[in-house]
């Protein structure tokens, strides 16, 4: 005689609102909801065979629920307690294996969560947790540069001291040169921004040719001298350093320009160092060697590469430097102050630290 189905079960008072809750909550454990929808099928009348193909379980173990509900209610539904005392995971011991090279073995350069999960046993899930705890970032990468020059507290000091605290009746410039722009031109034209839709544009481009940027940043007000050249020699900067001058022209009220830049080899070309030795008006700081970050200019550099020069489309040299004096332009008529903040102890401190731990590894 062939096998009836199973009876209908049934359920306890009030039982089907909670069984049905427990399907659609999205806090309850996925377990405990695929038993409440075995039940709920049971007591719809639905077979044991076709229960288990519809939510993806064996027979027997829509059976076991089905007798747990009977037995115990809801609550059967539930994980029994696991013998044994709960395993303990020291998120310690977690970071201290993160902080130490993978095996050779397994031919990575750090550790993911899922590796270091299965190296020590547990969950990625686990792992994931113990480096928000710490603060710890396997994937992420940063880059740092210390400076060896020996007269590093002192240009530190001078410069710093130039921002925080300039002297009586002088005009502070950061002075530098933003070069090989490359005018860059799209295989095809650009298709526009859209409600929902973002600006395209084509992944290959036209190289053309390039320009420098020189550019002076007068940090009390943050306006903007510049100029764009074909070249980056010391002709062209000592060209540039003359435009400056006729920008802020000597009034005979004893006002006095400072100038921050950095070292590279056009700034301090005998022809340069005249014309300065010419010009007692004119003050030069130098900032430290591998410390250009100092020249609150290439602050702006980054400002007019992210609003002006990254996105843009230039058929011609021509183009891109109009692009580059309509910015300056518009810059100086909505400029504002750049103020730095870090003092020269600050700075030389963290210099310190770095320098430290590179050298103690």
């Amino acid at each position: 005689m062939a096998n009836r189905p199973a009876p209908a079960l049934g359920l306890r008072d009030g039982d089907r609102e909670e069984l049905a809750r427990l399907t659609r909550s999205s806090s309850a454990r996925a377990g405990l909801a695929q038993r409440a929808r075995i039940v709920l099928l049971a007591a719809d009348g639905v077979s044991n065979i076709s229960i288990a193909a519809k939510v993806g379980v064996s027979r027997p173990t829509v059976i076991d629920w089905r007798n747990r509900y009977a037995a115990q209610g809801i609550a059967g539904l539930e994980d029994e307690p696991r013998s044994g005392r709960p395993r303990t995971i020291d998120h310690r011991e977690i970071v201290a294996q993160t902080l130490r090279p993978p095996p050779k073995k397994y031919g990575v350069t750090h550790w993911s969560s899922r590796l270091l999960g299965r190296h020590l046993g547990i969950s990625n899930g686990t792992v994931a947790k113990a480096w928000r705890d710490y603060g710890v970032a396997p994937w992420r990468v940063e880059t740092f540069k210390f400076s060896t020059d020996p007269e590093l507290v002192a240009k530190v000091t001078d410069v710093v001291g130039l921002y925080l605290a300039p002297p009586e009746n002088a005009i502070v410039l950061c002075v530098d040169e933003k070069s090989q722009i490359q005018a860059l031109d799209r295989t095809a034209p650009m298709l526009p921004m859209q409600p929902g839709l973002p600006e395209r544009r084509t992944h290959d481009y036209k190289h053309n040719a390039t320009t420098t940027l020189f550019a002076a940043l007068e940090i009390a007000t943050g306006k903007v001298t510049g100029a764009c050249k074909a070249r980056h020699r010391h002709q062209e900067f000592l060209a540039f350093l003359k435009q400056v001058a006729r920008a802020y022209p000597d009034t005979g009220d004893g006002t006095e320009l400072h100038l921050v830049m950095d070292n590279y080899a056009a700034h301090k070309r005998v022809e340069v160092r005249d014309w300065l030795a010419a010009n007692p008006r004119i003050h030069v700081h130098f900032t430290p060697t591998s410390g250009s970050w100092l020249n609150l200019v290439e602050v702006w550099f980054g400002i007019i590469e992210r609003q002006a020069i990254h996105r843009g489309t230039f058929r011609f040299v021509k183009d891109l430097n109009a692009k580059i004096r309509a910015f300056v332009d518009g810059w100086n008529d909505r400029c504002h102050p750049f103020v730095w903040t870090k003092t020269a102890d600050e700075i030389l401190k963290k210099a310190n630290r770095q320098t430290t731990s590179n050298t103690s590894h």
